[in-house]
């Protein structure tokens, strides 16, 4: 029996959102972005309004503003769209406890064996559809198809606000003409690579052997071309199979090269905060901590150290992360970019043995200090509470990214 696999994707979401939040803002050519003056100068997302001017995600808002001189730039607010993607979330959960995230804003949910409960697939894929606009106020394109590369490629297909259907005898009719880069799992580098050997499209890449692909891509070559013939089959994860959060980071590129170690460190603790707020919120500590530097000269540099024992607290996570930046770099340029990522993650009921030595005074007095940080927080929303330090002058853009969790990948 064939499964029944949907994609749930949000049309234009940050911009969207924005539009919930500033009703003026509805049918605006409308651009979430970061700043100028922070070297944070790109389009993170777009209205529908703003793409019909030829306003694209990733480019600079020098060249947005240039195709559009009437786009109206807001800064991201990530921990509004956090809410809504998990309301979205807990709609998809009444339907099936199979559901995997992919990305903020795109959700694969498996239907397979619900018809019983809820119905026909497609009519409850629009069911879905407008319970999203009507209790969160957004809108999202609906893939139905028999596997999650299919459901996936059916949403991005499909119209905003409507659902697309790509089944197991007519997907060659309505996919094999695309782009081979259409396909999940095609990025820009594999493209390039297929298009020297002249596979241009889907059917193209379906209809080339399998030993040629395996010995130009590897075993990336047998994975695409399972996907292009309609044989994926991937499990969406459920409640209970969501694999382990692997890491938690967060990086910034600073408005100006900081050029000491005490900058750095007033970066690494103000992203320590940001981090430890998420632990927080997943129940996890970290036993260790991972730098990420981008230098002036564009260099990029990895730096990874235990900390003292396992813990969650910004002051704790960025004593670490000097200690490490101290030892590991050598200060041939300015540094441009700083990352803190928290690796080694365990639940904080875990066990744990603290040195005899007092670090269990140190982290009794961290935790406290990041659980009144958490909690003022989670009621006044983010910057109402932080380090005396930071009140200073430093080179942190007003305007940051979001906090990244890992993994995301689709699990195989």
């Amino acid at each position: 029996m064939n499964r029944v696999i949907l994609h749930c994707d949000m049309n234009n979401f940050y911009a969207t959102v924005e539009a919930k939040k500033n009703p003026e803002l509805k049918g605006k050519t409308l651009a979430v972005g970061g700043s100028d003056k922070d070297r944070h100068g790109i389009v993170l997302a777009k209205s529908y309004e703003a793409k019909l001017k030829g306003v694209k995600t990733g480019e600079s808002l020098f060249e947005a503003r240039r195709k559009c001189p009437e786009l109206i730039v807001v800064p991201p607010d990530f921990d509004e769209y956090l809410i809504i993607s998990k309301e979205a979330r807990e709609i998809y959960y009444s339907y099936t406890d199979k559901v995997e995230p992919y990305g903020i804003d795109e959700c694969w949910l498996d239907l397979s064996g619900t018809r019983g409960l809820f119905g026909d697939p497609l009519i409850v894929a629009d069911q879905i559809k407008e319970r999203i606009k009507a209790e969160l106020g957004v809108t999202i394109s609906v893939g139905l198809s028999f596997n999650k590369i299919f459901a996936k490629l059916a949403s991005d297909l499909a119209d905003r606000d409507s659902v697309m259907v790509i089944g197991v005898n007519d997907f060659r009719e309505k996919i094999w003409s695309l782009p081979v880069g259409d396909l999940l799992g095609v990025g820009y580098a594999t493209r390039k690579k297929l298009d020297w050997y002249g596979i241009h499209t889907i059917g193209d890449l379906a209809s080339t052997g399998e030993k040629f692909l395996k010995r130009k891509l590897g075993i990336n070559g047998e994975r695409l071309l399972a996907y292009a013939k309609g044989l994926d089959r991937s499990p969406v994860r459920g409640f209970l199979d969501v694999a382990p959060v692997k890491s938690v980071g967060h990086g910034i590129t600073l408005r100006r090269d900081a050029i000491d170690e005490n900058e750095v460190f007033m970066v690494l603790l103000e992203l320590g905060i940001d981090v430890a707020y998420r632990l927080s919120q997943l129940g996890l500590l970290a036993k260790g901590v991972e730098v990420g530097i981008r230098d002036s000269a564009l260099r990029f540099f990895s730096f990874q150290g235990r900390l003292p024992f396992p813990a969650s607290a910004p002051l704790v996570l960025a004593d670490a992360a000097r200690r490490i930046f101290q030892e590991k770099y050598n200060w041939d340029f300015q540094v441009r970019l700083v990352s803190i990522r928290a690796i080694n993650l365990e639940p904080v009921a875990g066990s744990e043995q603290l040195d005899l030595l007092g670090d269990f005074k140190v982290k009794d007095n961290q935790e406290a200090i990041a659980s009144t940080l958490v909690k003022v927080r989670q009621r006044y929303g983010k910057g109402f509470l932080t380090y005396g330090v930071l009140l200073g002058e430093h080179k942190i853009p007003e305007q940051r990214n979001m906090v990244s969790v890992l993994p995301g990948a689709m699990l195989r």
